[in-house]
């Protein structure tokens, strides 16, 4: 790990103004905000961020680690821990998908110490980029190419990718947020500002390395999950190399309004499988106005996979990935809500 500068923010503008400062892809950002440090710790440790300076927030979940449920949706602050929202009895009972992403994403010690804001934030797993004795990884160093397109990507992304980059996000959580059209509040330089979750990052395109449209400095503060006929009858369906802690091969996160068995309304979220994390509005357009039966899912699960670019090892990954929709689908059907 390279020598770093530390600071400790008592407050989120205090917090922004140690971390503002010129831009640059995130290995070179000059400042990283630390909470949990689940994922940022490892990445200093195995050289791949580099942070001049290091700003901890953890004086800050007094005021940003809220977790509150009305009539109006679901909000959750940046810095509530993972494990606190996941048994949350809003979240259980109101937002099922939430807790169960949440809980299937890591090890309960993990759970207890990272942070929604942390969460939504962390990097590929990819090891051509978590792992610098392989020169060629545009994510990490642009322009150096991706060896991941030829070479071992079983577990890599066939949606959203590029001739640049084939990494994929590895989250649960983030899926379920773009799934149920939440927004992510931020605080920056140039003051708050609130926008949807889905335009919070970035697909790769010609510039990897650009993970997300946060601008220099700028803090999540919290997440607002929209409330919702459809939020009762919902789940996560995760499937993985093995039970325990694991990420995911395919995921989906399926949120349902039905009437008579015939969908009102459809929120369906992918992960394991992705660039980012995805909402799949072609597989929401096929349900709508259905009756939700074998063909119906079926139908989705095709649509939802339609556009998806496979290299090599990693092909399986859409029959698994239309295969794991498919059966959320059904599953979330049979709720008794």
């Amino acid at each position: 790990m390279r020598p770093f500068a530390y600071l400790r923010a008592h407050d989120p503008a205090e917090a922004v103004r140690a971390a503002s400062g010129p831009g640059g892809p995130p290995t070179s950002a000059p400042s990283q905000f630390l909470a949990g440090g689940t994922t940022l710790i490892d990445l200093m440790k195995l050289d791949v961020m580099r942070p001049s300076q290091v700003v901890d927030i953890n004086d800050l979940s007094d005021e940003l680690g809220e977790i509150h449920a009305d009539a109006a949706g679901l909000r959750l602050g940046a810095l509530a821990r993972m494990a606190d929202a996941a048994v949350h009895p809003a979240v259980l009972r109101d937002y099922p998908v939430i807790a169960q992403s949440l809980e299937l994403a890591a090890s309960p010690q993990i759970r207890n110490m990272a942070t929604l804001g942390g969460n939504v934030l962390q990097r590929t797993r990819c090891n051509y980029f978590r792992f610098t004795d392989f020169a060629e990884c545009n994510k990490r160093v642009p322009g150096s190419g991706c060896a991941a397109l030829h070479g071992v990507n079983r577990k890599l992304a066939v949606l959203g990718v590029s001739d640049r980059c084939i990494a994929n996000y590895p989250g649960d959580f983030a899926n379920v947020l773009a799934a149920l059209g939440a927004e992510v509040g931020i605080a920056g330089p140039s003051g708050a500002r609130r926008m949807a979750f889905e335009a919070l990052h970035r697909l790769p395109g010609d510039s990897p390395d650009v993970e997300t449209t946060l601008r220099p400095g700028e803090l999540i503060t919290g997440f607002f999950v929209p409330a919702g006929p459809w939020t009762r009858r919902s789940l996560y369906l995760k499937v993985r190399d093995r039970q325990s802690y694991e990420f995911a091969l395919a995921a989906a996160a399926v949120a349902l309004d039905l009437e008579g068995g015939v969908v009102r309304q459809a929120r369906v979220g992918l992960g394991g499988v992705a660039a980012k994390p995805w909402r799949s509005r072609e597989a929401e357009a096929v349900l709508t106005g259905r009756r939700l039966d074998e063909p119906a899912a079926a139908e989705a699960a095709r649509a939802a996979f339609a556009q998806a670019v496979s290299h090599g090892e990693n092909a399986y990954k859409i029959e698994l990935g239309r295969r794991t929709l498919h059966r959320a689908l059904l599953q979330a059907a049979r709720m008794e809500v």
